[in-house]
């Protein structure tokens, strides 16, 4: 009888799944979770050291395309007339520093396609995160000298479309996503989590058990990373694109919203860029965080692959794991 089971037990470990399994907990130790949806089912999901399908994970830069959604939401509703505004309309309390005249030309659109200019090389995090207005500090870099048009992938910047929405929506961020985005989706809002100081928000990276949507002391929701979510939550999203905005009959965000963010505004060498979202072929679409979070969105076979992750610097690419791995298995 005991070999019986043995037998049963290499059987098992050897099927296709349990290699793959096997290789995430080898290759790929940083993961945490891996969602698919197919045909708006669920068809795969599992969890790595220790984490759960009720646990969030920090999703990073897929933040982006969440705010991105946001913006979308903002004009079908009519707090936003269009992406070409200009950012400046939102502050009317800012003070344009004498001789700037960049940033008054500045457009929503520049900030969703990463082609707004900036005045520094690298990005200035600890001066932000340690100021106590983040969306001046941001406005107080934006403009400069550079072109308008050329891409430049700022993090920091996107800060400002947080400005943008709570300005035009009279709503803190995480309020408006609640009621437009998270509680239409059945996804559990985060709570705010107010960031003081590099400290703070490093000690924010680096938990394991993170939760929370990091919010600046003027309780401004960040837009460039800073929100935790569930693999299944990021996978609801993802089908809401797949469902062209509809969710349970209603529709969320615009077929045609998610039309432009999908197809290419911009590009950063090889890579096109549409509004806070990778187009990764002529078909495929997705969101990307640091440490190798993801929501891969293949519109051919209805599919939605989300992955969730620690952070890790430097993360294997995701993209080249859903191809060679994870499309052969489930596609």
């Amino acid at each position: 009888m005991t070999s019986i089971c043995l037998f049963e037990k290499v059987e098992m470990n050897n099927t296709p799944i349990s290699k793959f399994e096997n290789l995430i907990k080898k290759e790929y130790a940083n993961i945490a979770g891996i969602v698919i949806r197919k045909n708006e089912s669920l068809i795969y999901e599992k969890y790595f050291d220790g984490y759960t399908k009720e646990d969030v994970l920090h999703i990073a830069s897929v933040t982006k395309s969440v705010i991105s959604v946001l913006i979308g939401i903002a004009i079908d509703k009519g707090y936003i007339k269009n992406i070409e505004q200009k950012v400046l309309e939102f502050f009317p309390d800012y003070t344009v520093k004498r001789g700037e005249k960049t940033i008054q030309n500045i457009t929503i659109k520049n900030l969703m396609t990463m082609t707004a200019p900036y005045k520094y090389k690298s990005e200035p995090y600890t001066k932000i995160y340690t100021s106590d207005d983040w969306v001046k500090a941001t406005l107080d870099l934006l403009g400069g000298k550079g072109d308008i048009g050329e891409f430049k992938y700022s993090t920091v910047g996107t800060h400002i479309l947080s400005g943008i929405l709570t300005n035009a929506t009279g709503q803190c961020v995480i309020d408006f996503a609640t009621e437009n985005l998270f509680k239409p989706l059945d996804i559990k809002a985060p709570n705010s989590a107010f960031i003081l100081n590099k400290e703070e928000y490093f000690a924010f990276l680096k938990d394991k058990h993170v939760t929370g949507w990091i919010t600046d002391p003027k309780s401004v929701n960040t837009a460039g990373g800073g929100l935790t979510l569930t693999p299944r939550d990021m996978a609801k999203i993802g089908q809401l694109f797949l469902n062209n905005g509809v969710w349970n009959g209603h529709q969320i965000l615009s077929s045609q919203w998610i039309e432009d963010s999908t197809t290419e505004k911009s590009r950063w060498g090889k890579f096109s860029y549409g509004y806070l979202w990778w187009i990764v072929d002529d078909y495929c679409y997705a969101a990307f965080g640091d440490g190798g979070n993801v929501i891969y969105i293949n519109p051919k076979q209805e599919m939605v692959i989300t992955i969730a992750s620690r952070f890790m610097p430097r993360a294997k690419d995701r993209i080249e794991m859903i191809r060679t791995y994870i499309m052969p298995l489930f596609e």
